[in-house]
């Protein structure tokens, strides 16, 4: 979605999040089919730089990259030229523009994007070619082997399509030059200054060229699409190289996944969600909606309201949420929508990118992919 990912989901709320990463993988609900084609397109095609102004001719860049260094112990010189020599990119801020109209969320169109016969095929592949890397991650941290599959899959078809812009020229536009029409374009400024920070800081320490990685339009990196602040969190050196490499080390992409789950409270053994109905009698929609994505009810509290749960769900003992994944609007011709009690676990999915339809992508691709791998087709 990157991609990561990938949107500025739900009016980019990825960025609130103490986390992660990617493509900025909410632009699927912040842009008409269209600009969802764009935004593929463009992460695909290399950026030119060239006639793009630089940073080093913006004060504010500058005085910025004096605060940062001082506050980092980083070469006062090396943080200026490396800023400045960063490039404005109007596509990036293009395609960080609020969606010019509102539109009906629809699951089975979101779900066709990420679930489909070349993706299933590359999961396969990659399970494969990493069968031991995925068995291991899932011993050391609990998260199984198809949601790390899952994830990977969703965010770049197993680093098919990690991104072509440079990430620091895509970190400095967001920082300097976010989208003023955008209803949090100060506090989307200050995560992505923060990112810079994060960014320079790991290639000083490195001692990279800044200018070397390439990622996605809002600066997210590799195959698992992380933005700088979380790599240097959450990614681990799985292949045990002494290197982290997120872009070509499988198993350092396996494992970095794994331990971001982990991080984010994975609960190993719980499945990510139940089926659910309803009893007309005493529903009460708008309290069960309420708490959006987060699990906060009880399976008591649950069904007082009107959820019908039946099995192992009847023995959950941690919170639940209830989602709900529209199908369009049924008086344009679209269906009812389809609703499941997400535990704690489909909410650590969310932590990646805060999107109910994003979980259930991940969800799904993992579990044909194993399905697809298990028949041995």
């Amino acid at each position: 979605m990157i991609s990561s990912p990938f949107s500025v989901l739900l009016a980019c709320r990825r960025f609130i999040a103490p986390f992660l990463i990617a493509a900025c993988a909410g632009g699927t609900w912040a842009a008409g089919p269209k600009d969802s084609k764009s935004r593929k397109a463009a992460s695909r095609t290399p950026v030119t730089q060239e006639q793009a102004p630089r940073y080093a001719d913006r004060p504010e860049a500058m005085a910025f990259a004096d605060d940062l260094a001082s506050r980092r112990d980083l070469d006062a010189q090396w943080v200026r030229q490396s800023l400045g020599q960063a490039r404005y990119l109007p596509t990036v801020v293009r395609l960080m523009q609020p969606a010019a109209k509102p539109f009906t969320k629809n699951w089975r169109v979101y779900r066709s994007r990420f679930i489909d016969p070349v993706r299933i095929a590359a999961g396969v592949r990659f399970w494969q070619d990493n069968q031991a890397a995925l068995a291991r991650a899932e011993a050391e941290y609990g998260v199984p082997a198809e949601i790390i599959v899952g994830i990977i899959g969703v965010e770049t078809i197993y680093g098919r399509d990690t991104g072509k812009f440079r990430v620091l020229d895509a970190l400095a536009t967001l920082a300097f030059d976010f989208p003023a029409s955008h209803p949090r374009a100060r506090e989307r400024s200050a995560f992505f200054k923060g990112e810079i920070e994060q960014f320079l800081t790991l290639q000083s320490r490195l001692g990279s060229d800044p200018f070397a990685a390439l990622g996605s339009y809002a600066g997210a990196m590799g195959m698992p699409q992380f933005m700088p602040s979380s790599r240097n969190k959450y990614a681990v050196d799985f292949d045990g190289d002494g290197n982290i490499d997120l872009w070509n080390s499988p198993a350092d992409v396996i494992g970095s996944v794994a331990n971001y789950f982990k991080a984010f409270n994975w609960q190993p053994g719980m499945p990510t969600h139940y089926p659910v109905s309803f009893d007309s009698s005493r529903l009460d929609m708008d309290a069960l909606m309420a708490p959006d994505i987060l699990p906060t009810f009880s399976v008591a509290s649950l069904t007082a309201k009107g959820a019908v749960l039946e099995g192992a769900a009847l023995q959950h003992t941690g919170p639940l949420a209830l989602i709900e994944l529209l199908n369009g609007d049924p008086a344009k011709g679209g269906s009812a929508p389809i609703y499941v009690a997400g535990t704690e676990n489909f909410y650590a999915i969310t932590r990646y990118n805060w999107s109910s339809y994003y979980a259930m992508s991940v969800i799904e691709l993992g579990r044909e992919v194993a399905a697809q791998r298990n028949s041995g087709n």
